[in-house]
Formats: structure tokens, C-alpha cells, sequence
């Protein structure tokens, strides 16, 4: 089994590549343990001396797809996958911002979730609480930005440019050599096309 937690803000579009095809693998019976993580793009633009995003309401409409996602996650982990996957596509195949919850109980109304459940959970400030407590334990890895996988001891920032294919077995291709390069290839630190191939 490959465990390896993966971070998410769904306004990226190389995280959404990555994590369409983590479910696609996962959806085909990979083995693999994947904690997702929500990490927040907003934090790294706070202005100086403001709180921290997660604890300030103004930019809580910044926030709101990831607190729907991380209560989802947590309380009702039978639709995660479901969810995550609109989530990712709304927001870039259907150019909707997810900032408002009506926008997004429309998006989720497919998937048979419990909104009324997600919205006290939101309500309540818990998922906020949880994507602060997330965000610290990836600064310990210095991390910058969405992907960034964390195997062991160790974190990476991945950019991958498209999305799966229909065949899902070279989705779980796909992991399995990234998780491989990072296990056992440490020392290549960075590696990048100096024009986009395609």
C-alpha cells in the first residue's frame, strides 16, 4: 500500500490535474492511503498583522469550498470523493467560483450529501478550525503551494499539466512513479520542462 497525504485549494488547476487522478486511481481499486488536506492559497496573501484567513469572517467566501470539502471529508467520508471531484470540476470546467453556499449546494445536489449537515458544520467554524490546524503541519515542510504530496518524512510540490484520461490504470501509473521518485529519488530536486511540451 502507498499512503501519502495530498493538499488541495480548489482554485488550482495543477491540483485539480493531481487530484482527478488520485480519485480516478483510487475509483480503480489502487492501493493506495491518501489522507487529501485542505491548504489555503489565501494565507500566503494576507496583508501584514492581519489574522490568519481561517480565523477572519471577511474572507471566509475565499474559504468556503474547502470548509464544505473538509467537513464532507470528516463527517461524511462516504461522499468525499464525489464531492471533491465536482468541486474541482465546477470551478474549472464550469468557470463557477465557489464562494457562495448557493452556488455550491448546486454543484453538491448530485452527489447525495446531507447540505443541511454541511452547512451547521461550516456554521460552526470546525472545517476552519481544521484547515488552520492543516496549514501549520505543512508549514513544518515548508510547504508553498497546491499539489504537495507528503510521503514518510518528506513533502513535494507537483506540477502536472493535464488531467486523466479515461483509462484509469494510467492514472494510478502516474502516482505510483511520482511516489517512487520521491522515495527513492531525493537527491533530484527539481525537475522542469523549460517550455510546455504540448
Amino acid at each position: 500500500m502507498l499512503a501519502f497525504q495530498l493538499s488541495f485549494d480548489y482554485r488550482c488547476p495543477f491540483a485539480k490535474n493531481l487530484h482527478l487522478h488520485t480519485i480516478a486511481a483510487l475509483r480503480a481499486g489502487a492501493d493506495f492511503e491518501v489522507t487529501f488536506v485542505p491548504w489555503t492559497m489565501s494565507q500566503g496573501s494576507k496583508a501584514d498583522g492581519a489574522p490568519d484567513v481561517w480565523d477572519d469572517a471577511d474572507r471566509d467566501s475565499e474559504l468556503l469550498a474547502l470548509a464544505v470539502s473538509t467537513s464532507v471529508r470528516d463527517l461524511q467520508p462516504q461522499h468525499f470523493l464525489d464531492v471533491h471531484e465536482v468541486l474541482f470540476r465546477a470551478r474549472h470546467e464550469r468557470a463557477i467560483r465557489l464562494v457562495t453556499m448557493q452556488q455550491i449546494d448546486l454543484v453538491l445536489a448530485p452527489t447525495g450529501v446531507d447540505l443541511e449537515h454541511v452547512h451547521a458544520d461550516v456554521a460552526s467554524r470546525r472545517p476552519h478550525k481544521v484547515i488552520g490546524e492543516s496549514f501549520r503541519e505543512f508549514d513544518h515542510y515548508e510547504a508553498f503551494g497546491v499539489p504537495t504530496f507528503v510521503v514518510g518524512t518528506g513533502a513535494t510540490f507537483v506540477r502536472y499539466m493535464t488531467p486523466p484520461s479515461d483509462q484509469p490504470g494510467e492514472s494510478t501509473a502516474l502516482i505510483e512513479s511520482l511516489i517512487h521518485l520521491m522515495t527513492h529519488q531525493s537527491a533530484l530536486n527539481e525537475f522542469k520542462h523549460t517550455t510546455v511540451p504540448f
